[in-house]
């Protein structure tokens, strides 16, 4: 019998006190099998087990990590904040500079308020969207994911699709009724439905690039087909930019588009926090001033803005310059083709897809994924053997089939090489898997 690890002792101790051992779902590697390594520390473009050994990260704590892990001046802001308190309860200068920094790089985000998940930003947009139209119904896509507020869990990407769930039990039938679904990049379906329910639809809500069911970009016009039709039945468009935005490009997936759509809220998390639990609900004045204490929509959060948080939020946002996109994208670019390249050599058949510096691949399949239903095509049992393969070498990659691969600026010439070359041994081992 093999000697238990310090990954094995730390997981069996948390499974004793935690549900499945984990505090998110897809850490607990049931996509992928075995047991999940637990992360002592961090640094650029490392992380580091209970063990003591060291891993190349692709999973970048699922996007946060822009400038890599650790960077010394975000560290070093947020232990200036620390020195002062950890939490007060009352307002900070702090929150009004990260929220002009999000107006400075999406200006159509005119006013902004800071929560402290991703989930709680699309929670809190959606009640925006149904106070300011007066509506009840919300539309998504199958496959997009925007947090686990009970109304949200249908056909939800990533870490449903891991799990093989269709929905989550404890929400009840009334609540998901007000949550039409629609498949992703369907412009006719988009179209039928608001031709029958428009006058009862309060938001479309989106990821505007797909990246919970592996990265499924937009089909050219199909955002822009969602502004036109909200528009023309009076609905409101929200751009989920949780995962993509600030990431992308300096003004997230509207920026990287060409700035072409103009939705009417966004939400932000992930970058925007430098991995400290923070996001925020952005867009026009009119509608953001809707929320209490200005108006009739309540929100509210103890810890919302907090100082550590904001801390890092602003030290990223302020280092996340035009070189630090540059060498992002320059480095997927590299990554992706290495990717692609092994496993050509290998003769596993392969989709590889981006929207910007995020990249996924599909093993298994060869044509594009346009839908969640497309995405649920992919041999998910090679994927299970290319990513041991990999972490077997030393390289975290994200521990399902369905998750966006992350690099940073800390991935530079030395570390792509390092990862490309584990590619090889990594493909044959999918390819055995396909058989």
């Amino acid at each position: 019998m093999a000697a238990l690890t310090g990954n094995d002792t730390a997981f069996a101790r948390a499974q004793a006190v935690i549900p499945g051992g984990v505090d998110s779902p897809v850490r607990a590697f049931g996509s992928v099998g075995g047991t999940p390594r637990f992360i002592d520390h961090a640094r650029g473009a490392y992380v580091y087990d209970v063990d003591g050994r060291g891993y190349l990260d692709l999973v970048g704590s699922w996007g946060p990590a822009l400038l890599g892990h650790a960077h010394p001046e975000v560290i070093a802001a947020v232990q200036a904040a620390a020195t002062k308190g950890l939490s007060f309860g009352a307002p900070t200068l702090a929150e009004a500079e990260l929220a002009e920094l999000i107006r400075a790089r999406v200006p159509l985000a005119e006013k902004a308020r800071l929560v402290s998940t991703g989930t709680e930003a699309t929670m809190t947009a959606i009640r925006l969207a149904r106070g300011a139209t007066g509506r009840d119904l919300l539309v998504k896509f199958a496959g997009c994911y925007h947090g686990h507020s009970d109304g949200l869990l249908v056909a939800a990407g990533s870490g449903l699709a891991t799990a093989g769930l269709p929905g989550s039990a404890g929400v009840p039938a009334p609540v998901a009724a007000q949550t039409v679904v629609v498949p992703y990049n369907d412009p006719a379906a988009i179209r039928a439905l608001f031709a029958e329910r428009g006058d009862q639809i309060a938001a479309v809500i989106t990821e505007p690039a797909a990246a919970n069911m592996g990265i499924v970009p937009p089909e050219p016009g199909f955002n822009e087909l969602l502004r036109e039709l909200t528009q023309a039945h009076g609905a409101l468009l929200i751009y989920d930019e949780v995962l993509v935005g600030f990431r992308v490009s300096s003004a997230g997936w509207w920026g990287y588009e060409g700035r072409t759509v103009s939705p009417d809220l966004f939400t932000f998390g992930k970058v925007v926090g430098g991995g400290m639990p923070l996001a925020a609900i952005g867009g026009r004045a009119e509608i953001m001033d809707l929320l209490a204490p200005l108006g009739p929509v309540y929100q509210a959060g103890t810890l919302s803005g907090n100082p550590l948080a904001t801390a890092a939020g602003i030290a990223t946002l302020q280092l996340a310059d035009a070189a630090v996109y540059a060498t992002i994208d320059d480095a997927s670019a590299r990554l992706s083709a290495a990717v692609s390249e092994a496993l050509t050599t290998a003769g596993v058949p392969h989709r590889l897809q981006h929207a910007g510096s995020l990249f996924s691949v599909f093993l298994g399949i060869e044509t594009p994924v346009r839908t969640y239903v497309d995405a649920q095509t992919q041999h998910v049992g090679a994927y299970r053997a290319f990513f041991h393969a990999m972490l077997d070498q030393g390289v975290a990659l994200p521990p399902s089939a369905y998750e966006a691969w992350f690099v940073s600026a800390a991935h530079d010439q030395a570390i792509l090489d390092a990862i490309s070359a584990a590619l090889p041994t990594a493909a044959t081992a999918a390819a055995k898997a396909i058989g």
